[in-house]
């Protein structure tokens, strides 16, 4: 499959689906995700650590995400399976999907957080990995969020939200795994059963095309993989979808987590997969904790600061890709305090800064640097220095693509002087990365 391969093969028969990225994502710079789901329920999971980061053979048993309860709470000996037992006595899975009642969820005002962020796309999980739909999905038999727990059409509602914000939309579906559908034994090592027969494969095509007429979602973001009796082309087969999806959003783009089918753009997770981060077709996935799930056990120790978020968005684009940066909306639909503080303090930067992230592209001739931190980027019609220092800051030009006298802080004049094959700024009491933006001389 594509998802973390470094050089993936096209099969012939989905070249056909190839064509130059659109330019609406090349300069997104971010997007905003959410998973929510029955997960969010008992939202919790150990803080183990970030995926990429965390030994394989200790990932499954000890794993920081908290939508994969279902899975975990099945796992013997496993930290969560003993949470559940104790706290829950062992309760079926679906016992929380009847509990979550999203209580306080309000679509626009998720939205008017994430679209203050600056960010361009949003997508929500539509079916993760437990196989419960947010929306009335074909052949779930009721096993959906119209029907239980919240009563609603879930998707429907942050659709309308994000197209009235002015973000384009997009959708998450789980096309490798499902739980509930196939039934098999929980994973806990690299390699375990995935479904990948017929009957589920047929079913997930039904999902997708639903999802697609429905919603006219702008992008299509599946995950793990996509079962292999759907991949060879036919009438209900992944190929099927992806000729559904270009006719009717031209525009469109999907990832490369379909299996080994097609991909618009490649993606990493938190540290894992950076081998596929070149070029400008990417994009860096995680949450802002270390679960993409709500997880009642994450504190600010294991949270991504306003400072530390910018500073990977900033080191994201500088490199030629997207951020999707994941929040998990508590049981009730609120956005998490901590999770919000990082949100706002994003937009607080973009406000101030985003002419250097959004719509720019790496400037590959000026050098990174992670002491004092200072990352590159460049817009049509300026070269930006992303910096987080204060006070005397040297830049440095050793091709003289600098225009000094051009130099500003935001939308403020400073004074530059060009020493030594270098330019000198003086940066005064900032609480926040800078953005130092010149004229370029070619």
């Amino acid at each position: 499959m594509a998802m973390f391969e470094t050089d993936p093969v096209r099969p012939e028969a989905y070249r056909e689906f190839e064509r130059p990225l659109p330019e609406w994502f090349r300069g997104a710079a971010l997007g905003i995700f959410v998973h929510w789901g029955p997960y969010s329920v008992p939202a919790w999971a150990e803080p183990t650590g970030e995926l990429g980061a965390v030994p394989r053979d200790e990932w499954y048993a000890h794993n920081p995400y908290a939508e994969w309860y279902a899975n975990t709470m099945r796992i013997e000996g496993s930290p969560t399976h003993r949470h559940h037992e104790e706290v829950y006595g062992g309760a079926p899975y679906d016992d929380f999907l009847d509990a979550w009642k999203a209580e306080e969820f309000d679509a626009d005002e998720v939205l008017a957080v994430v679209a203050a962020t600056g960010a361009r796309y949003f997508i929500p999980t539509t079916k993760h990995h437990d196989g419960v739909t947010l929306w009335d999905a074909p052949g779930t038999d009721g096993r959906n969020t119209v029907a239980r727990g919240p009563g609603q059409d879930l998707i429907g509602a942050f659709a309308d939200a994000t197209r009235a914000a002015g973000l384009r939309f997009g959708v998450y579906y789980s096309g490798g795994l499902d739980w509930h559908f196939s039934d098999l034994p929980p994973i806990d090592h690299d390699g375990a059963p995935a479904p990948d027969d017929l009957a589920y494969a047929e079913y997930a095509h039904d999902h997708v095309i639903d999802l697609i007429d429905r919603y006219r979602p702008d992008i299509l973001w599946g995950d793990i993989r996509w079962p292999a009796a759907g991949i060879e082309p036919g009438p209900k087969s992944i190929a099927h979808a992806f000729q559904r999806f270009y006719a009717q959003v031209p525009e469109g783009v999907v990832n490369d987590r379909w299996g080994e089918s097609h991909w618009d753009f490649r993606t990493s997770e938190y540290v894992h997969g950076t081998a596929v981060e070149v070029g400008e077709a990417w994009e860096n996935t995680r949450g802002i904790g270390l679960s993409f799930g709500h997880n009642r056990r994450e504190t600010s120790e294991h949270l991504l600061s306003a400072h530390e978020a910018v500073l990977l968005l900033v080191d994201v684009v500088s490199r030629g890709g997207n951020l999707l940066l994941n929040i998990g909306l508590e049981a009730s639909g609120r956005i998490p305090d901590l999770q919000r503080e990082t949100l706002e303090g994003i937009g607080h930067w973009n406000r101030q800064y985003g002419h250097a992230v959004f719509g720019a592209r790496p400037e590959e001739r000026m050098p990174a640097s992670d002491d004092p931190w200072m990352r590159w980027t460049r817009t049509d019609d300026a070269v930006h220095a992303v910096v987080d220092r204060n006070g005397h800051v040297e830049l440095p030009d050793p091709h003289g693509l600098l225009d000094e006298s051009s130099a500003r802080i935001g939308e403020h004049p400073v004074i530059a002087e060009r020493v030594d094959g270098a330019i000198l700024v003086e940066v005064a009491d900032a609480t926040t990365p800078v953005a130092i933006s010149f004229q370029p001389r070619d």
